[in-house]
């Protein structure tokens, strides 16, 4: 009866944590044993080098046996002796793989090559007592006759005695559990669960993991019948397919192949609209495999969707949706990154979110932005594709900064223009204004199309002035944001004073103001809903027009009032301040200048029809639909008359 050895009394407290608490997923025992026997090939495959041997036939075997229970993973590694058993496995977190890559840093290779070593043999191993009662390790190092059996139930110790083996290696026999009402842990018995596994996980180990797998095979001799008969065989076959598609040279790898592997990958049917390839070596070592979709992922603004880049850990999966590789205004990047350099803390799946991450996640934002502004600038058409699918995750990109990220992004917006009747660049609008222009004017709404007709921009359009024609919601804060591009501030053309006029302009109005100051004064009055009433040169042919005083802008007391209302919060109403401008040049304004000589309830009822038409230009609702209607026709009746 073999000597039951007691495990420390901190490695017994880790043990336990490991198994209830650090893995999400029990399937990935799986991963962590191929990797395990994947670094024991590695070790062995430098140990036969040194030694002037060939390394041949390397590989790791999977068996499956459903009557005992059993799943088995063998490899034909380096194996291990009695010592190194007692250290790797009789101690938790014993790291035989660190210790090895730390002694090989210490030599120069003649090759130069860093030895590819994953790491944490004794923290991945005990992955395997989440699915298993009883664990066997049998293991034969290489150049030694003499195998050792290592046996545990992850509670009560473990054995280590001599054993029979055939052949250097190690073979890892997994007792499964019974299953219960939360697992079934017969699933891992399944050889199609186990192949799936495989391809999750490790698919691009570098060494061929073999299994039998039952597949259908025509009876010999039933090939010429009628119907061909079939019977259920087992047989050997190779699940990974130990290449990755981003270990290959560029140059080996045509855009076909890189649309291949996104549509298998990332769940899409179209090719992506840019691939981005690159690696990076220094302290931070890794591959970038990018792609910017052609069309709005499904449930892209939902809270369902998940964001965020694949991680692989030397070509072995780590993470599905790593956020932490992308800022959130690059959410709709997909793809993967695989690093030779991430620090693994006790499993691979619990990452350290620290300093590593950060570079790459800095190196693949530099690289993106850098790859879009070469589409804006060499495929002018791609990049407004792009932008129509993805802008606006650049504008939040942009406003959530707070300015921190306006160098980074500023020059890849896009805004509609009223010159141009397409979408331009601030670069684009700077370079085309007018001498005399200080001021980037914009204005807010819903359609281009009537924006484009609004008095203002008339007005503006007149002066050689072109305006940038904002749709979004969030448009207006990235502009306020940004506060000025190359020192020419954003306007709203619909807000404040636009200071358009000379100084005799700006004289003569002044005197005309003051000369109707009752009337303005009446009008004013006869309007609840304006701060003031005044005439204006802003307007080139419409007789008036609604503005905004200055601090809250029209749009912005949309959004706000739209946010109240999806808050369902009752929240103090956030109005800016109306002012009603009344075009001098406008045959209205006689009418006005007659009527208050006469009748001043009539100009009072047409007061209230233009603050009506002012509203509803700027796409405000009306408070009496019905009201506004009779008082239309009345007026035109009278005026008929």
């Amino acid at each position: 009866m073999a000597e039951i050895k007691e495990f420390k009394a901190e490695s017994k407290r880790l043990l336990d944590m490991m198994i209830h608490s650090i893995y999400t997923h029990k399937e990935i025992f799986l991963r962590e044993l191929i990797s395990n026997a994947s670094d024991a090939i590695d070790k062995y495959y430098l140990y036969a080098l040194q030694n002037g041997q060939t390394p041949a036939d390397l590989g790791i075997r999977i068996d499956l046996d459903e009557t005992n229970r059993t799943l088995t993973i063998s490899d034909n590694g380096i194996g291990m002796d009695e010592e190194e058993l007692e250290d790797n496995l009789g101690t938790i977190a014993k790291s035989g793989s660190s210790a090895f890559k730390e002694e090989m840093k210490k030599k120069e290779e003649a090759e130069n090559k860093e030895i590819d070593i994953i790491g944490q043999f004794g923290v991945g191993f005990y992955s395997a007592f989440m699915v298993a009662d009883e664990v066997t390790v049998l293991s034969r190092k290489a150049g030694s006759e003499q195998a050792y059996c290592w046996k545990s139930d992850g509670i009560n110790g473990y054995t280590l005695e001599p054993a029979e083996k055939e052949g250097r290696g190690t073979t890892i026999i997994l007792k499964l559990k019974a299953d219960d009402d939360m697992e079934s842990y017969s699933e891992y018995l399944n050889s199609y669960m186990i192949s799936d596994l495989v391809k999750k996980y490790s698919d691009y180990i570098r060494y061929p993991i073999s299994m039998d797998v039952e597949t259908q095979k025509m009876v010999e001799g039933t090939e010429d019948k009628e119907t061909p008969e079939f019977e259920t065989v087992k047989e050997s076959k190779v699940l990974n397919s130990m290449t990755p598609l981003w270990k290959k040279p560029k140059s080996e790898i045509t855009q076909e192949q890189f649309d291949q592997f996104y549509k298998e990958h990332f769940v899409d049917y179209r090719n992506p609209l840019e691939t981005i390839f690159f690696k990076v070596e220094g302290n931070t070592s890794f591959t970038a495999l990018l792609y910017i979709p052609s069309a709005i992922p499904q449930g892209f603004y939902t809270r369902e969707y998940k964001p965020g880049l694949q991680l692989y850990s030397k070509g072995v999966f780590i993470e599905n949706d790593c956020e932490e590789l992308l800022p959130g205004y690059l959410r709709f990047v997909k793809g993967l990154v695989d690093s030779q350099d991430l620090s693994l803390n006790v499993s691979r799946e619990m990452l350290q979110h620290d300093h590593q991450l950060r570079v790459i996640r800095n190196r693949i934002e530099k690289k993106v932005l850098s790859e879009l502004s070469g589409l804006l600038k060499t495929d002018r058409e791609k990049y407004e594709k792009f932008w129509k699918n993805f802008g606006l995750d650049l504008k939040f990109g942009v406003y959530n900064a707070m300015g921190r990220d306006n160098e980074k992004l500023e020059n890849l917006l896009l805004f509609h223009s009223s010159a141009e009747k397409k979408p331009v660049t601030l670069e684009e609008y700077v370079s085309s204004m007018p001498e005399d222009q200080k001021d980037i004017y914009y204005i807010s709404g819903q359609s281009i199309d009537v924006m484009d007709k609004m008095p203002i921009v008339n007005r503006l359009k007149s002066k050689g002035f072109q305006v940038l024609l904002l749709t979004e919601e969030v448009d207006e804060f990235v502009l306020q944001t940004i506060g000025a591009y190359k020192e020419h501030p954003f306007k709203n053309a619909a807000q404040g004073d636009l200071d358009l006029d000379t100084e005799e302009e700006k004289e003569a109005l002044k005197n005309q103001n003051e000369e109707h100051k009752e009337l303005l004064e009446f009008m004013k009055e006869s309007i609840p809903g304006v701060s003031q009433v005044r005439l204006s040169n802003r307007l080139q042919d419409d007789p008036v027009m609604l503005v905004a005083g200055e601090g809250l802008s029209f749009e912005m007391e949309k959004v706000f009032q739209t946010m109240a209302a999806q808050s369902g919060e009752e929240m103090p109403p956030m109005k800016a301040d109306r002012i009603l401008e009344i075009n001098p040049n406008n045959k209205i304004w006689n009418v006005l200048r007659t009527e208050y000589a006469v009748d001043k309830n009539r100009v009072k009822e047409i007061s209230q029809v233009l603050y009506d038409q002012a509203c509803l230009i700027e796409g405000f609702p009306i408070e009496d639909p019905i009201e506004y209607s009779r008082k239309v026709v009345a007026l035109l009746s009278d005026f008929n008359e």
